[in-house]
Formats: C-alpha cells, structure tokens, sequence
C-alpha cells in the first residue's frame, strides 16, 4: 500500500520508532505497516487531550453540535477510500452489508449524534429553592476499539465523547488500524488540536491506558475477559467505564414463525459480518416440530452465498479476521462434529491462501458443546431442538451473556412478552442485531456495564452536577 500512516497527537502526524505489519486476511500475508506507538508518546497524547480539554469543553453546545456535523462530512467526502482500507486489513466485502455500509452507518451515527443534547433539568424552582440538574464533561476520555467494526466503533465511541466536551484518545485494534489512524488525520481539520489523538499500538498500551491516571473514562468494546482486566486496572483512578463486551445471544423460533417471510434476516442476523459481531444471533433454538424445515432453508440460504477476497464484487462474506479467530472457528465446529452434531454445511476450511471459512450450520447441537456454550464469533451456527417454551426460555437465560436476542413468531404480541422475559440488553422480534442510533444499546449480565447510542449513551460521556441555589 503506497499511503503510509502515522500517529496523531495534538493536531499532528506523528512517527513513530517501531512498528508492526498489518495484515490482509484475504491473502493471510501483510500488505503495510502501522506504526507502534511508545508509552511515552501514550503520555505526550493524554498531556495534549488535557490541555485541550478545558478549551474545548468551554464551547458551546451549538458549536460541538457543528464540529461533529463537520466530521461527519470529512468522513462522507472520503467514504469510498475508507470502505476499501477497512475492506483490506478487516475482509469483509465493499458491497453488501459490507465495508461501504459500515462507512455509511458511521456517517449516519455521527449525524445523528449531532442531533442530541442533554438540556438542564429542573428539579425544583419556587420562592423557597432553585435545584437544577446539569451534565457536565468528564475530562479526558479513553476509547479502545475492536477489529470487527473498526470505523463504526471509533464513532460510536468518540462522537458522543467529543459532543459531551470531552478530548479523546483512542487506539483502535492492532488487527485492524489503519483506517482509524487515517481517519484520525482527518478529522483533525474539524477540531482544534488534542480534542482528538489516535495511536496505533500493539496491546500492552490498552492496558496501560486503562491505568494511566491522565485518563478519566474508558470506552472498551471487546471480549469479556478483556473487560474484565480494564475494569480491574481503571479502579486506579475510579475511571468511569463504558464496556461492550462479548455476546452469545439467542434466537428462540416458535412453531408459528413465518420463516419463509423472515428467512434474509434470520440468516443474516446470524451471518453480518461473517458473525463476526457482538449482537449477532449465536445460538438458534428451533422448535422440534419446524426443526428440519428451518434447518433445511437456513442450508438453502447459504448455498447462494458467496464467501470470496472482499474486494471482488461477488463476495458477500470475507475471510475470517485473524487467525487466531479462524482456528477458533475451525475448533469449535471440528469439537461439535466429534461430539454427535450434524454439520449440514460448510465445516471445513477453503482452499488456497487467505483465511476463509465457509458459512457452517450444525444442526443437533446442545448445551454442554462449546459451540453451544461459548462465543464463536464466526460463520458457523449451532442449532438447537427445544420442546416447550418455559424451558427453551430457561435455556436461553442460563448464559452469563446478556446482550441480545430475540424472537420469532407470527403473534408479535405474544412474542413481545416473550422477549421481555429475556435476560439481555436488547431484545428483537422477527429481527436479530438491528441496532439504531436513536435506541440505547448495552448488555446486563457479563456482557458489559453502561449504555450507548441516544441520549443515555450521550449521558454515559458527562457526569452529574446539581447546584442548589
């Protein structure tokens, strides 16, 4: 790749002495470097985010609203170059609900972002008192984002930080950074310098953020574990956190589904992004008296799908990340083979180089298989017989994750009761992962602590200050 990339740290593109490859999954070799920030330049960064911060959390609401609005625009004039990098160093297709569609959500989200605001509340206004509630930024905000998504995320994290008055830094996956890091030099031309600093780094400056005492809020989406570890090491300084963390959700298919009608957005509902996402539907439990017949046009499904180098206009499914991921993947179907489930297709890797694995689903998959118990985070699905409904509801609850699910049935109202019973942060009807800027998002349980998106996700940027007068 002919551009090179660089750090940013309070407005400017900055070298770095080290640095690692980046690599291209559809070929499984590196195609550029990204480079490795210090911990040093970790330090210059977070010094540049607080001297910008009481500058920047001085504007007024109107002119924040305008600078994400700008930013908004900067990453629209430059949409299709960044869909191709992200297609590059993630895999996943341009067209479809592919790299340029990421792209497009990011626009759409900052948009919206743009859009909110937390107003003053009044709590009490007579001769005897005057208590008002107001929401002020935190200071200097910590965002680590994941390989999956790694545009959306970024906004996601940083749009409603800097609406909220905050200075951020962010470092995005290792995987996955160069479009963030482009992104990062961008951007500078709406914001005043240190509002916004990106360091590419390898891992051990996530958790060195998650402890610097310089940073005041962390924003982490990734696996559970990891959460765990930020969570542990910001109690150094009491760090608010935001976490999005690891999801298993289930999708539970009545006898009265119209699964002809809803079969696109079961599938991808299981598929985005080659399952590669958080709120994908992880484990489908099936009615015994449908079981076959969904399974049956779930398999026809994916016989039209095609899984090819992201940047080829047939693809609709890139290769799997990393490979780590990809031998996790490979592992999780390969145990539930050898323990008596039915791998109705896919199941085994794609030839020649890349890390390809075709879309996979098991059929009489159980609790107690790991691709069942545990996150796959991958083209491959279990799919699960129940018998009665009080029970499959027990089964779906029975994980530590909480973030989504859903459930599928011609009688909305019935299912919407269902869905209430659902231990998880967000719960669909006939649909599965259909987040939205303008409805909060977050998981209970192990899968993560606070919200985004809206105006509570707005919120989780601010704290709380009540004046008595």
């Amino acid at each position: 790749m002919e551009r090179s990339f660089a750090l940013t740290i309070d407005g400017q593109q900055v070298s770095a002495a080290d640095s690692f490859d980046v690599l291209d999954p559809a070929l499984g070799t590196a195609f550029a470097a990204a480079p490795a920030a210090s911990r040093q330049q970790l330090d210059d960064a977070v010094a540049a985010a607080r001297r910008a911060f009481p500058g920047w959390a001085a504007r007024t609401q109107q002119e924040r609203q305008a600078a994400v609005n700008a930013m908004a625009d900067i990453i629209e004039a430059h949409a299709g170059d960044l869909a191709a990098l992200v297609t590059r160093e993630q895999g996943k297709p341009l067209g479809g609900l592919g790299s340029n569609w990421e792209i497009g959500a990011a626009i759409a989200w900052a948009r919206h972002t743009a859009t909110l605001a937390l107003p003053v509340e009044v709590i009490q206004a007579d001769e005897t008192a005057n208590v008002t509630l107001h929401h002020r930024p935190i200071g200097v905000v910590g965002s680590i984002t994941p390989w999956n998504f790694p545009i959306m995320i970024a906004i996601w994290h940083m749009m409603p930080a800097i609406l909220a008055g905050n200075t951020v830094v962010l470092k995005p996956s290792p995987k996955t950074p160069l479009a963030t890091l482009w992104l990062g030099e961008l951007l500078q031309k709406a914001l005043p310098p240190g509002v916004l600093n990106v360091l590419s780094a390898r891992d051990e400056i996530g958790q060195a953020m998650a402890e610097h005492e310089g940073i005041d809020k962390i924003i982490f989406t990734g696996s559970t574990a990891t959460g765990r570890k930020v969570m542990a090491s910001g109690a150094r300084n009491l760090k608010r956190l935001t976490l999005e963390l690891g999801g298993n959700d289930a999708g539970i298919v009545l006898p009265d589904a119209d699964v002809d009608a809803n079969i696109d957005k079961l599938f991808w509902g299981i598929f985005i992004n080659n399952g590669q996402t958080c709120a994908a539907l992880k484990r489908l439990y099936v009615h015994d008296s449908i079981y076959e017949d969904v399974c049956q046009k779930l398999v026809r499904y994916a016989a039209n799908i095609v899984t090819g180098n992201g940047l080829e206009a047939t693809s609709h499914l890139g290769p799997i990340q990393n490979p780590m991921q990809f031998e996790r993947v490979k592992g999780l179907v390969d145990r539930a083979r050898q323990e008596g489930a039915r791998v109705l297709c896919g199941g085994e890797p794609m030839a020649g180089p890349g890390l390809f694995y075709p879309v996979t689903i098991v059929a009489d998959a159980t609790e107690g298989m790991a691709l069942v118990d545990e996150e796959q985070f991958g083209p491959a699905i279990p799919v699960i017989r129940y018998h009665d409904v009080e029970d499959v509801i027990t089964r779906a609850n029975a994980s530590e994750n909480g973030l989504g699910g859903s459930i599928w049935s011609r009688d909305v109202d019935a299912a919407r009761r269902l869905a209430a019973r659902l231990e998880c942060g967000s719960v669909w009807v006939n649909n599965h992962g259909a987040i939205r800027p303008d409805a909060p998002f977050g998981g209970v349980k192990q899968s993560g602590i606070g919200v985004e998106f809206a105006a509570l996700g707005l919120a989780e940027c601010t704290t709380v200050q009540v004046i008595h007068a």
